[in-house]
């Protein structure tokens, strides 16, 4: 039977070997996909008052690598991580306080809203103009008892995904450019509808 410290040892030895991997992707499964899940520690996305940020999780293809979020970035302080492939397109994850848009503790996006209010109050933000006439399908679905709405766009070609958990609002979003979007639109569709708040 190994002692505690032979245990301690052999787990920094694992840490060690894994340094250089992105904290919360999992290996490789028998697709090659992996599973990104958003550790409780991760900063970010904690103004004044607000609790921490309940965590997500998404698939996708190996070879996609996170990208440092900059404050300077387009989307501002709401977007929590962003994720990149240069041949498969780009992902980016909006977290926004729910108050917002509700008076919600304990948000979900029915009580926000129906998919053509969602979209219509949250894409322009999404993809920095109005969709009026630029969505091209709505979906919701069910996982864990909670209710997600997808939407694809085009252009720009981007499929988002939406749902609430706490009082926050959760905007998943996939993206590329056309000849990615053309090439790799099985795939992209598979990262958009694998996100879950967890």
């Amino acid at each position: 039977m190994k002692n505690k410290k032979q245990e301690g040892e052999s787990l920094a030895v694992k840490q060690g070997l894994l340094a250089g991997r992105i904290p919360g992707l999992s290996d490789p499964d028998e697709k090659g996909w992996r599973t990104y899940r958003r550790p409780d520690d991760k900063s970010g996305g904690h103004g004044v008052g607000w609790s921490p940020i309940i965590p997500y999780s998404f698939k996708v293809p190996d070879g996609w690598e996170e990208v440092p979020v900059s404050i300077a970035d387009l989307g501002g302080t709401e977007i929590d991580l962003r994720f990149a492939n240069s041949k498969q397109g780009r992902l980016f994850v909006v977290v926004a306080p729910v108050r917002r848009f509700a008076d919600l503790d304990d948000a979900t996006i029915e009580k926000i809203g129906p998919p053509e209010k969602v979209i219509d109050a949250f894409g322009p933000e999404v993809i920095g103009e109005n969709v009026e006439g630029k969505v091209l399908s709505m979906a919701t679905a069910e996982h864990s008892g909670r209710t997600y709405y997808q939407f694809e766009l085009e252009p720009p070609h981007i499929f988002i995904t939406a749902t609430a958990a706490g009082n926050r609002l959760y905007l998943f979003n996939v993206t590329a450019n056309g000849l990615q979007w053309k090439r790799n639109y099985k795939d992209l569709k598979e990262i958009a509808e694998s996100f879950r708040v967890v």
